[in-house]
C-alpha cells in the first residue's frame, strides 16, 4: 500500500469509526506507530480530520469521498430513513431526487411501493440529476423518470453544469428529497462541489417542500458549498441515534424532524 493509498484509508476507518487510535491504525495498516502519527498530523494540517492524543477524530466539517466507498456507512439507518421518506409520497406527485446515497435508498423504496402504479399509469414523476438513481426506477412501470442533463461527476454520478439548469427552471416538484454531505442547524445544508450545490438549491427552489434525509453523521456539519438555509428545508428526516440538543436546535430553526 502507498502513501495515497494509506491516507485514503486512514480518511475512510476515521469516517467511519469517527474515532481512531494510533496503535490500532499501526497494527490494522501494518506500518508503524510513528507512520501513521505522520500520517494523521498531515491530514490534520489539511483539515481533513483532528488529531487528539493518541490517535484522531472526524472533523466538523465534512470531506468528499467516492459514492462507492460511501455505500456501506450507516446502512441500516439510511434504510429506515428511506422507508420513512417514501411513506410521504402519493401517487400523483413530482419527486425530486438529487444524487448520495440515501437518496438512492430512497429511490429503491418508491420502487418497491406496488400502491404507486395500481392503475397501470405512471404512479409518480421522478426528476433527478443522479444517473444511478435514473438507472434503477427506468425500468419501474410505476414511475416517470425525467433525467435532467449535465456533466457527470464521477464522484456522485451527478449532473451538473449549464444542461442540468435548463430543465430545472422550467419545472415544478411536489417534493424534493435532498440528500447533503452536512447539515448544520444555524447554517444549513451543505454539499462538497459547488457544482452540485448548485444544482441541487435550483432543485430545492423548484419544490413545494424540501426534505432533507441524513443520517445522524452529518447532522450539526458544515462541508464547502451551501446548499440552502435551514429555513428552506420543511423536513429533516434522520435516525433515531440524534442528538437531542441538535434536534432541538433544527425545530427551534422551524424545521420538523423526524426520526426513523
Amino acid at each position: 500500500m502507498n502513501r495515497h493509498e494509506r491516507l485514503s484509508k486512514l480518511l475512510d476507518i476515521v469516517g467511519q469509526r469517527e474515532r481512531a487510535d494510533v496503535d490500532e491504525l499501526a497494527a490494522e495498516l501494518d506500518v508503524s506507530a510513528a507512520t501513521i502519527r505522520r500520517d494523521l498530523d498531515h491530514l490534520a494540517e489539511q483539515q481533513l480530520l483532528a488529531r487528539t492524543r493518541g490517535g484522531a477524530v472526524a472533523t466538523s466539517i465534512a470531506y468528499d469521498l467516492p459514492l462507492r466507498h460511501k455505500a456501506a456507512r450507516h446502512a441500516p439507518e439510511k434504510q429506515r430513513i428511506s422507508a420513512a421518506a417514501a411513506r410521504l409520497v402519493q401517487p400523483g406527485m413530482v419527486i425530486g431526487l438529487n444524487g448520495g446515497t440515501t437518496t438512492t435508498e430512497v429511490a429503491r423504496s418508491l420502487a418497491t411501493r406496488p400502491d404507486l402504479g395500481e392503475h397501470g399509469d405512471p404512479g409518480i414523476t421522478v426528476v433527478t440529476n443522479a444517473l444511478n438513481i435514473a438507472n434503477e426506477l427506468v425500468v419501474r412501470p410505476h414511475v416517470k423518470i425525467v433525467v435532467t442533463g449535465g456533466v457527470a461527476r464521477q464522484q456522485s454520478f451527478e449532473l451538473t453544469g449549464p444542461l442540468a439548469t435548463h430543465i430545472l427552471r422550467e419545472i415544478s416538484l411536489d417534493l424534493l428529497f435532498l440528500g447533503v454531505d452536512a447539515i448544520d442547524p444555524e447554517h444549513g445544508a451543505y454539499a462538497h462541489h459547488e457544482g452540485e450545490a448548485s444544482i441541487n438549491r435550483l432543485m430545492a427552489s423548484r419544490a413545494a417542500r424540501v426534505v432533507v434525509v441524513a443520517d445522524s453523521s452529518k447532522l450539526n456539519r458544515r462541508a464547502f458549498a451551501q446548499i440552502c438555509a435551514t429555513d428552506s428545508i420543511d423536513t429533516l428526516i434522520t435516525n433515531t441515534g440524534v442528538d437531542a440538543e441538535v434536534r432541538e436546535a433544527f425545530e427551534a430553526a422551524g424545521t420538523t424532524v423526524l426520526a426513523a
